[in-house]
């Protein structure tokens, strides 16, 4: 879902409210292939590492279920698949999914040398959106490129959240993280961080030409989200920082129900 909502805003923006069935499918199936490829290359390069940590410790990789070729195996097998759907798209298109493959296979090994995969992650999720976007429309403007932006923002926001309960273990094992570079600050992070996906959006809406209801769905989106960061700090367990991750795909889907109300009322 994470991967989705950003892809989906950008083509109900596209699309006017009213995507052609054909790219609704394509990229609900490519979204679910690429993250599902983006979890496989994720586990081929985390492999000597999970072992040592609590949460990932039983993945199949980590506890000797498969081995790295049947891994590579699945990754390859997953990312031709969701390339062949790219194929009924227009050749702009195709030309940019290129790009988010490369993206989709370099983050993994991005936090062995920067506290910044969160980032690199962001780009990867959001790619999507600038596919949505070439798909309908067959060029890029600005609006696309916001919606990019406030997902890098709203990944690294989340995805720090995430990282919040494997601090410990990735400490130990020498693996880096927003979470850990923020440090004490890691809440007033989150904050900004959340407000500018909430200016990010607000931005490509007004350039867009989106209605009161979006703004409202932006709004409400953002105190949903500062209630999470809330949430958390008052009580800083690995479980409420689970919460606060799984909340973050409700909202995004939340933010595309006001999207899609707004493009066609």
């Amino acid at each position: 879902m994470l991967v989705l909502w950003p892809t989906l805003w950008s083509l109900f923006m596209a699309s006017d409210g009213a995507p052609a069935a054909k790219n609704l499918i394509i990229f609900i199936l490519g979204t679910f292939l690429m993250r599902s490829a983006g979890c496989a290359i994720n586990d081929i390069a985390d492999r000597n590492f999970d072992g040592h940590v609590e949460r990932t410790k039983t993945r199949p990789l980590a506890n000797g279920r498969l081995n790295v070729r049947e891994a590579l195996f699945v990754f390859l097998t997953l990312s031709a698949l969701a390339f062949i759907l790219v194929l009924f798209l227009n050749p702009f298109t195709v030309l940019l999914s290129i790009i988010g493959i490369i993206l989709a296979s370099i983050y993994p090994f991005v936090k062995r040398v920067s506290h910044w995969p969160q980032a690199v992650l962001g780009m990867a999720f959001g790619w999507g959106a600038i596919m949505a976007w070439a798909a309908v429309r067959n060029a890029l403007d600005i609006i696309p490129f916001l919606i990019f932006f406030a997902n890098i923002l709203w990944s690294i926001a989340y995805d720090t959240i995430y990282a919040l309960m494997d601090k410990e273990d990735d400490i130990k094992i020498g693996v880096k993280s927003t979470a850990l570079l923020f440090g004490r600050h890691v809440y007033k992070a989150l904050v900004i961080l959340y407000a500018g996906v909430a200016a990010a959006l607000a931005l490509a809406g007004w350039m867009r030409s989106m209605g009161a209801l979006f703004y409202i769905g932006v709004g409400l989106g953002l105190i949903a989200f500062l209630l999470v960061v809330s949430s958390i700090r008052k009580n800083p367990t690995r479980d409420s920082a689970f919460k606060g991750f799984t909340a973050n795909a409700l909202l995004g889907g939340m933010i595309l129900l006001f999207v899609i109300l707004d493009l066609n009322l």
